[in-house]
């Protein structure tokens, strides 16, 4: 039997924001999961992240099961794109929306493996009998300078310049989506969550949040933290276990 997934999401202003910029997508038919941290202001980064979610949503499900269809990361790849392009035509015929723009990280399910999209510094974490490995690479200007060793990670999460990200979706026209196939088995679970949760716990500490307890009882257990700590930023959290179809939810 194929694999499904099991989903549980949810979003929180965090402590110190007055609205939410974050937006998140669970599309349970097609095995699709998307988190997308808006930035621009109280207008534009909430406008940018529910544009992104709703075309990606939109243009994977109208090719969804298609025979003959392009593989999945080249449409997912393309669905980010066309996003991309239509956050830029707004901020450019809007004054106000100006210099919107948002992340994207994305896991789309293609038979025994899922589809990993990413743009900017949210993440995705995919946990294995305990072990946690992080599938996204930060596209933020601390990360790279820890990947160049100009920084040490320690350094990192000290920086004032953490929050700086090198690619987003919609600051400009075009953007540069990273994909990779990521390899799934019954019991794996899937993280994805913005900077806000990211930038609180640990990866390991993640994991064993996830571990102790309910799964569904999990992304509020996660931002609970988050917000204990600060809760200084929006924070999104989807968490996905891995099952065979016709397994009970």
């Amino acid at each position: 039997m194929p694999l499904q997934l099991l989903c549980w999401g949810t979003t929180d202003v965090g402590r110190k924001r007055d609205h939410n910029e974050d937006c998140y997508l669970i599309n349970r038919k097609m095995g699709l999961l998307v988190v997308a941290d808006g930035m621009g202001g109280h207008a534009g980064g909430e406008l940018a992240s529910r544009i992104a979610v709703e075309i990606i949503d939109r243009e994977l499900g109208a090719a969804h099961g298609e025979e003959g269809a392009a593989p999945s990361g080249d449409r997912f790849r393309r669905a980010i794109e066309i996003a991309s392009s239509e956050i830029y035509r707004i901020s450019r015929e809007v004054s106000e929306l100006e210099g919107m723009g948002t992340t994207v990280t994305g896991l789309y399910a293609d038979g025994e493996a899922f589809v990993l999209a990413h743009v900017g510094d949210s993440r995705a974490y995919q946990i294995r009998h305990g072990d946690v490995v992080q599938l996204s690479q930060d596209h933020s200007l601390v990360a790279e300078q820890v990947r160049s060793g100009l920084l040490t990670a320690e350094d990192a999460k000290a920086s004032r310049l953490r929050h700086i990200i090198t690619r987003s979706v919609g600051f400009e026209a075009d953007t540069d989506v990273d994909i990779r196939v990521v390899g799934a088995r019954e019991g794996d679970v899937l993280v994805l969550c913005s900077d806000g949760l990211a930038n609180y716990l640990e990866p390991e500490e993640i994991a064993t949040v996830v571990a102790d307890g309910l799964l569904g009882d999990a992304p509020k257990r996660l931002i609970a933290i988050a917000n204990d700590r600060g809760g200084d930023d929006n924070i999104t959290v989807i968490v996905g276990y891995v099952a065979r179809a016709g397994d009970p939810d």
